[in-house]
């Protein structure tokens, strides 16, 4: 297919200033199991492109999935009539930006390993984790587990000559129990509820995540968390775990790192950043010891790619370096924009759409926090009063991206530098403008794990997109912790 759509892109011979267009094909199959029976299975395929054009100073894009040479013309010609429409309209000139015509090939982690999904085995496991977390307990009134794989292939064609080819692979196991006695609700999970465990690569990553004897595992958890205690409330240390860091990361820097947001874009829907232009090169965001990368190369983590959706070469760079910020998570268009404004920012390969049906605009991708030099033993020991907490269950955060609120599944007592008993409802709140500036330590590379978000949204209309965030475990101090009752 993508031979073909070589050809008819060659036989359109784009009278634009610029054209580019993007072939997305994609394969999804989840299989799931819930309270013991397997559910229907799920798959879907579909493939298109978008075609995007600058010409005259204006800009515009039309998709399609109708791949003849002549769907492919039409699309064109809707683009082309729409960057003429808004040439000399918009706030923006698209003469003053030169988008690249880049070239190349990228095979993700595990992508060539496409055909390697034995179904009849992998539904087997899951029947038998999800057996072992019901086992014969009444007080397990819900269960499940499940796996999805994302097969990915893209090819990006430019009127100058450009052509970059990526494929890419994507797994995602989940288990979660579901736990009532006397009253009480609590649930765990592996890696989240929200699929924080999706990476990209092939069948190993079912083994790295643990899913093999996780039923009974998790089952246990929820039961220790169904009689424990309320967390306490008031003022005190807090150690999050990576599979709560990473949503913290995502929702605290890198929303309100995207640049596109700090421009106003996002305003009308999930709303604008605490940040604004003028804090790139001296605002301190955080301690001296938050050093924070955007790094699209890290093959294993979810958004892991070669090129951006505009053809950008991916490349890791520091967002903040000693917790002073350096640059936002905006695309050439978007950085672009910045200078017209007077703003001279330096940008990263971040436009990027979710499919071939929408238009690239600035997104995460991998976003992640560097290691630091303590063991977790030695986090531990530093906290004189504090709550350990992991694995997010529920957020809230205002539409600037400052003030939050945010609930584990999990928190454990630390006081006198050891771990004591579980404790359930474990939640904090804060202000990304100062919270960061609270992190007092950073873990090592032994505490650091990579995780990822699969249904990041944004846009109008919505476009859901994979990230990934790895991070150590970290200590944040005098926080405002609360339990389930505050």
């Amino acid at each position: 297919m993508l031979d073909t759509i070589r050809r008819r892109f060659l036989a359109l011979q784009p009278s634009a200033d610029f054209c580019s267009l993007r072939y997305v094909e994609e394969d999804r199959e989840q299989l799931r199991v819930r309270q013991g029976r397997q559910q229907p299975l799920s798959r879907r395929h579909d493939r298109g492109a978008m075609l995007t054009v600058l010409d005259g100073g204006g800009y515009g894009y039309a998709a399609t999935a109708d791949l003849s040479e002549a769907g492919l013309r039409a699309a064109f010609e809707r683009a082309r009539s729409w960057a003429r429409a808004t040439a000399g309209h918009g706030v923006f000139d698209y003469r003053g930006i030169a988008l690249p015509h880049p070239g190349g090939r990228y095979q993700g982690q595990g992508s060539v390993e496409a055909e390697a999904w034995p179904r009849a085995a992998l539904l087997d496991l899951l029947l038998s984790e999800s057996a072992a977390a019901k086992g014969d307990d009444a007080r397990i009134v819900d269960w499940s587990a499940g796996l999805v794989r994302q097969d990915i292939r893209q090819l990006y064609l430019t009127s100058g000559g450009g052509e970059t080819e990526q494929q890419l692979r994507a797994v995602t196991p989940s288990l979660a129990v579901t736990v009532f006695a006397d009253g009480r609700v609590q649930t765990r999970s592996l890696g989240g509820q929200y699929g924080g465990l999706g990476r990209q690569g092939g069948m190993e990553l079912i083994a790295e995540a643990g899913l093999k004897g996780a039923g009974r595992r998790v089952a246990d958890q929820a039961l220790q968390l169904l009689y424990a205690p309320n967390c306490p409330s008031g003022a005190m240390d807090l150690l999050l775990m990576p599979e709560q860091m990473m949503l913290q990361i995502h929702e605290s820097i890198g929303h309100p790192l995207e640049l596109d947001r700090i421009l106003g874009d996002e305003r009308n829907y999930a709303g604008t950043s605490f940040v604004t232009p003028d804090m790139f090169g001296s605002y301190r965001y955080g301690s001296e010891l938050l050093n924070v990368t955007f790094d699209p190369l890290q093959r294993k983590e979810l958004a892991s790619y070669g090129w951006d959706d505009d053809g950008k070469a991916a490349a890791k760079a520091w967002l903040i370096r000693d917790g002073v910020l350096e640059r936002p998570l905006g695309g050439d268009i978007s950085t672009a924009r910045a200078r017209l404004n007077g703003f001279a920012l330096d940008g990263v390969a971040n436009s990027r759409a979710c499919n071939w049906n929408r238009p690239a605009i600035d997104r995460m991708a991998n976003l992640n926090v560097e290691p630091g030099d303590k063991t977790f033993e030695q986090l531990v020991a530093g906290i004189e009063r504090g709550v350990l907490m992991q694995t997010n269950v529920s957020w809230s955060i205002d539409d600037s991206r400052n003030k939050f609120q945010f609930g584990c599944e999990w928190g454990q007592l630390i006081e006198d530098g050891e771990l004591k008993g579980v404790v359930r409802n474990p939640n904090y709140r804060g202000v990304s403008a100062s919270f960061w500036r609270s992190l007092k330590a950073v873990g090592d590379a032994s505490t650091f794990a990579v995780l990822g978000v699969p249904h990041c949204g944004k846009g109008e209309p919505n476009q859901v997109v994979r990230v990934g965030h790895a991070s150590p475990a970290c200590v944040f101090g005098d926080v405002d912790v609360f339990g389930g009752a505050a």
